[in-house]
């Protein structure tokens, strides 16, 4: 059985230009209420029908999910522990939030009721960078939310970059670098920007009026996270993943393993039991599907297992430790080498994988060229 949990929460403050995430801006309180419940009976559902042997990480997602006022904010949490069981005692339970919308007695509620570590999207500390790209928040409000936080309990915080964003520089990337370094974080997530359909900045980007770093450029902003990085005592654990030994995130490293987990709310996707689902995403509909059926899935399917290893692969060497050969052959039964023997093999030669002691991992030349490695593991 899975051993975690993603729950999504799928309200906003706003629309960002660049997210593609299920997320929408309501001031409609009954219908975030009657959300929560249908959440909540979602939940009971799922682990009634599959119930866990132990549950190692939990991760609340967005959305917003501090955009929760307080009382629902607890009456949220208080579900989650009723319904989830059997949670271990050194249970990871991330919620993302975002600067602005956690005060010291909302963080406070979020501790208590379990949330252990904290994701923060701050993405820039640029404040024009920041309205150019549909933020709310500013650089001083992601200071004084890194100080409740801490000021609440929490000591795995972590935070998300973006670079290669409108009218972004290196120099300006590395003053936001710079900045970040003096929160005392525990984690870091940097990623590239990607201009996604169904987003503000996909329909500026088909007018030609999104001005865009060049392909250089960004990748001199991703050399210089890295090495920033390493001098600042940060392990790069996963392509765009960074953090202090011990405090790798659990929870993504069940998706970067391909391994099983429980998806609830509105939007979300589950693996169990070899099999994927997709919830309704539409809140509406997702509410009524769980008042009609318990379980709000509009796709279902088994994973076949050519896919489940292709996607073991795509996943796994994203990790800096890369995939392992005896996980490999113990999972799927055959070995690696039998199914991938020879990208593998083309992938060694031209410098972009390397093979050590049983593992399989990306070297310093395929890091930034990681995309083009997994898609030669797509049949």
């Amino acid at each position: 059985m899975p051993q975690s949990v993603y729950i999504h929460i799928p309200f906003c403050t706003n629309k960002c230009y660049y997210c593609d995430f299920n997320s929408y801006v309501t001031e409609n309180q009954q219908l975030i209420w009657d959300y929560l419940y249908a959440l909540e009976r979602e939940m009971e559902a799922t682990i009634r029908i599959n119930p866990p042997d132990q549950i190692k990480t939990i991760f609340v997602g967005g959305g917003t999910p501090t955009f929760l006022s307080y009382e629902q904010m607890q009456y949220f949490l208080t579900s989650v522990q009723k319904k989830i069981p059997n949670q271990a005692p050194d249970i990871e339970f991330t919620m993302e939030a975002n600067p602005g919308t956690t005060d010291l007695d909302k963080l406070s509620i979020m501790r208590q009721g379990g949330v252990n570590r904290l994701s923060y999207g701050v993405q820039a500390f640029d404040d024009e960078l920041l309205k150019r790209i549909g933020r709310i928040h500013d650089s001083a409000q992601v200071m004084t939310s890194i100080e409740n936080a801490k000021l609440a309990g929490f000591n795995n915080i972590s935070i998300d970059l973006i670079f290669g964003l409108p009218g972004q520089t290196p120099e300006l990337f590395q003053r936001t670098l710079d900045q970040a370094f003096s929160l005392d974080l525990q984690h870091f997530s940097a990623y590239s920007l990607k201009v996604e359909e169904n987003t503000r900045f996909h329909v500026l980007y088909e007018r030609n009026q999104l001005i865009l770093p060049s392909e250089e450029e960004e990748v001199l902003m991703y050399e210089l996270v890295r090495k920033e990085m390493a001098r600042h005592s940060y392990l790069q654990y996963e392509i765009s993943n960074f953090s202090k030994p011990g405090f790798e995130s659990r929870h993504n490293q069940t998706y970067w393993k391909n391994e099983e987990y429980y998806g609830m709310g509105a939007g979300a996707h589950g693996y169990v039991k070899g099999r994927r689902h997709v919830n309704a995403g539409p809140v509406q509909q997702y509410i009524q599907l769980v008042q009609e059926k318990e379980l709000p899935r509009v796709e279902e399917f088994a994973v076949a297992p050519q896919e489940a290893m292709e996607e073991y692969m795509i996943m796994g060497l994203r990790l800096m430790a890369g995939v392992s050969e005896s996980e490999f052959q113990a999972r799927y039964g055959t070995s690696l080498d039998s199914v991938f023997g020879e990208e593998v093999k083309e992938l060694i030669n031209i410098g972009l994988l390397e093979k050590t002691e049983g593992r399989i991992c990306l070297t310093e030349k395929g890091i930034p060229l990681g995309n083009e490695v997994f898609m030669r593991f797509l049949t």
